[in-house]
């Protein structure tokens, strides 16, 4: 799949009337925006209609996207989205929202998960304080920033061995203080 910098040359392109930048943008990005769509609509004939509709309107659209920090498929997956919800209302004379917002919400953390979520990072920010410095500063190096052992070893100076002890024994450590 393209970047999302590829993604909003290619929407710029489209609204210059680029038949060329479409086509790339549909091969792009088609299969993403199906599968939103059929995950609305649970019919796959329907979704590719409405897959079609929504191009339609990228196509009639494009020069209205900014790039504003939104990512490109945010708002294409939005207008796909919305012409599915659109072809629900058509179809049924009353809609089932229980069963629509299930596939309507947004991916991630609502705000009670993401409110225990920052208080648990305080919580082991917390405890990875308490630790000595440089026992801390290895933690952090390998389950935060990805540094291998012998990169941490290397970097402190001590043997490789030391290092694995010095990772589990703060770990252990950290368990204690998050278990209290």
């Amino acid at each position: 799949m393209a970047t999302a910098q590829e993604i909003e040359d290619l929407i710029s392109r489209v609204a210059l009337g680029d038949r060329r930048a479409f086509s790339a943008l549909y091969d792009n990005t088609s299969a993403k925006l199906f599968g939103v769509v059929l995950r609305v609509l649970n019919d796959r004939a329907s979704a590719e209609d409405v897959v079609q509709d929504a191009y339609m309107k990228i196509w009639r659209h494009a020069g209205r996207y900014s790039a504003n920090g939104m990512s490109p498929m945010t708002w294409m997956i939005t207008i796909a989205r919305n012409t599915a919800i659109d072809r629900i209302r058509k179809t049924r004379a009353t809609v089932d929202l229980d069963g629509v917002a299930e596939h309507l919400t947004a991916p991630g953390p609502n705000p009670e998960q993401s409110a225990v979520a920052a208080g648990e990072a305080k919580r082991i920010a917390t405890c990875l304080d308490q630790l000595e410095q440089d026992k801390g500063s290895a933690v952090r190096g390998a389950y935060l920033e990805g540094r291998s052992y012998a990169d941490l070893a290397a970097a402190f100076n001590v043997p490789l061995n030391t290092m694995r002890t010095w990772l589990r024994r703060s770990l252990q450590t950290l368990q204690e203080c998050m278990a209290k």
